[in-house]
């Protein structure tokens, strides 16, 4: 497989690899096979000339149509970059539009939803920013505030609907990382980021919680020992 660096077009990917400090998969299983972080994805997505902004979930999905097949001037960036003034607290209503209108996720929504919901302050839950999200991922002018408080209340009711949600898959894996590497236990492995990916492949199959436990490491104890430290 052929793939340009800089002015230069080498002949297989191991080339590029040693010229940059991520792994460039030459294939959709080799890139589904390694975690990358949104840094390494930004800089993927950079190196490859697709968009480079969004979402982890949206950087994935770019990186996943380029090993597709897809040509990249067919990959265009979900959510244009639209720069207009933005809203304060006093301008938002429940019916101002969440696409096109200035709105955002910063502190003057902040006073909005404190307000509106009587709290003294308001926190954004993952639930409402995947709504905004989809939102403007599908240029939805017709959605408004009220409107994403109101599938943001149902996504969190709804939680089958919400673990099918891409970005709520990555807050999962995200989640599961960090809870990982936060065990002592874990600091017996050398390689822990491998060994973390290969519990939560057998984790994903399983019908239990898509979360991490000391457990996990006596029960693929087998899977993982090869990861042990030399005493």
């Amino acid at each position: 497989m052929f793939a340009w660096y800089g002015d230069k077009l080498y002949h297989n990917w191991e080339k590029v690899r040693m010229t940059k400090n991520i792994v460039i998969p030459s294939n959709l299983t080799q890139f589904k096979e390694r975690y990358y972080y949104k840094t390494e994805l930004t800089e993927l997505c950079c190196f490859l000339k697709l968009p480079t902004t969004g979402t982890k979930a949206e950087l994935n999905s770019y990186v996943e149509q380029y090993l597709s097949g897809t040509p990249v001037y067919e990959i265009k960036a979900r959510r244009p970059l639209i720069r207009k003034k933005l809203l304060v607290a006093d301008q938002i209503k429940l019916d101002t539009k969440i696409v096109g209108s200035g709105f955002a996720f910063n502190s003057e929504a902040r006073k909005f939803f404190a307000a509106y919901f009587g709290v003294e302050k308001f926190s954004f839950k993952k639930e409402m920013a995947i709504v905004k999200r989809k939102a403007e991922q599908e240029n939805n002018t017709k959605m408004t505030v009220s409107d994403l408080i109101e599938c943001s209340l149902h996504l969190r009711d709804d939680k089958k609907e919400l673990a099918a949600v891409s970005e709520e898959k990555t807050y999962q894996w995200n989640n599961f990382v960090r809870d990982f590497f936060l065990d002592p236990a874990t600091a017996q492995y050398t390689d822990r980021l491998k060994v973390a990916a290969l519990l939560w492949k057998y984790v994903k199959k399983t019908k239990q919680q898509k979360k991490y436990s000391t457990i996990l490491l006596e029960t693929y104890a087998a899977e993982v020992e090869e990861y042990l430290k030399l005493k």
